[in-house]
């Protein structure tokens, strides 16, 4: 429910609540000046007459006293008549619809895990909300258009109308829970604002940039991005590769992005205290016993060892970077301490 939905709703109750009040006060004071009751008996007389249920007089009223008692029936059955109307025109306008659909959103963010935070959807934002959808990731976009929130919504993804440089549209979609964030804003100026806030509020997030402009890189990774993705650079690459080899090209692509390919290159973590941690290559015996390929080790210094060998020790901190089927790569996330990423 929107601000003014809110305070539009509220106006009518606090309007139906007041003349209710003014009613119980000035029947008490009728009664207790024109009959002679006690003001206990004064609000009880206002009470039944209001309420119309017939319990009979408790005292002789006299003319005067009557004539205020029709004058009070008449006005509690119109207070009646009012608040039917507001239960109507609260029930044709939809207004208890959206404050219950607004609620049942705000409950379902409040149950988001290890979820991913989108800001922005243009059409990057959309390319990564579709992805997150085919590999059944939680996240929850914010954007400050209303069209594009209620387009996201339609399509039945999480959405939050925001900003996400806003540190309470942050928490709002769940930060403090979260697993990454990806800033892909159409501006570079707003990807660092996100970036920044975002990172203040959660130093151990991971947080992935789009860079249009490459001297934005260095500011975004200064302001606390992770990762910097610059799409015109990547794309610039992707048809450069096509070129010279499409083949191998379309193959990668395939593998890194079909799910309807048995293999998959993926990467898995190497957890403290997993099985296979402290063991080499060769002993580990990941090809024989899985029958997953290692192609490349990222080490905890963040370089890349390309090219390992049996003799290389699998060390916490590590990530491996593998090519199996799914239920390959899921059975060395087991044996790695963590699931696969």
């Amino acid at each position: 429910m929107n601000a003014i939905m809110r305070r539009r709703a509220i106006s009518r109750l606090v309007l139906a609540g007041g003349i209710l009040l003014s009613l119980l006060g000035a029947g008490t004071a009728g009664y207790h000046l024109l009959a002679g009751m006690s003001l206990i008996d004064a609000l009880y007389m206002t009470v039944i007459t209001i309420s119309t249920v017939g319990f009979g007089e408790i005292a002789p009223l006299g003319p005067g006293a009557r004539l205020f008692t029709i004058g009070l029936i008449l006005a509690g059955a119109s207070l009646a008549a009012f608040s039917l109307s507001i239960a109507v025109d609260v029930a044709v306008s939809g207004d208890w619809h959206v404050y219950f659909e607004h609620r049942r959103r705000l409950m379902m963010l409040a149950k988001l895990n290890t979820h991913t935070i989108i800001c922005g959807y243009g059409r990057m934002g959309r390319h990564v909300a579709d992805e997150l959808h085919a590999q059944r990731r939680a996240f929850v976009v914010i954007d400050p258009l209303p069209t594009k929130v209620e387009h996201v919504r339609q399509l039945g993804y999480l959405a939050l109308q925001g900003n996400g440089a806003n540190e309470t549209d942050l928490r709002t979609a769940g930060i403090e829970r979260a697993r990454s964030l990806v800033a892909t804003a159409n501006s570079d100026a707003e990807n660092v604002f996100i970036v920044l806030t975002a990172r203040s509020l959660r130093p151990d997030l991971v947080i992935v940039a789009r860079a249009n402009y490459d001297d934005s890189e260095e500011k975004l990774l200064r302001a606390g991005a992770t990762r910097v993705i610059q799409p015109y650079r990547l794309s610039g690459r992707r048809m450069a590769a096509v070129l010279d080899r499409p083949g191998v090209a379309d193959f990668l692509d395939e593998v890194m992005h079909a799910n309807s390919l048995e293999l998959l290159i993926d990467q898995v973590d190497l957890c403290p205290g997993a099985k296979i941690a402290g063991q080499t290559l060769g002993n580990a015996n990941l090809r024989s016993l899985l029958g997953i390929t290692i192609l490349a080790l990222r080490l905890p210094d963040g370089r890349f060892n390309t090219r390992p060998g049996a003799n290389t020790v699998l060390e916490p901190g590590m990530a491996l970077i593998a090519l199996g089927t799914p239920e390959q790569l899921q059975a060395l996330a087991a044996l790695a301490g963590k699931r696969v990423m």
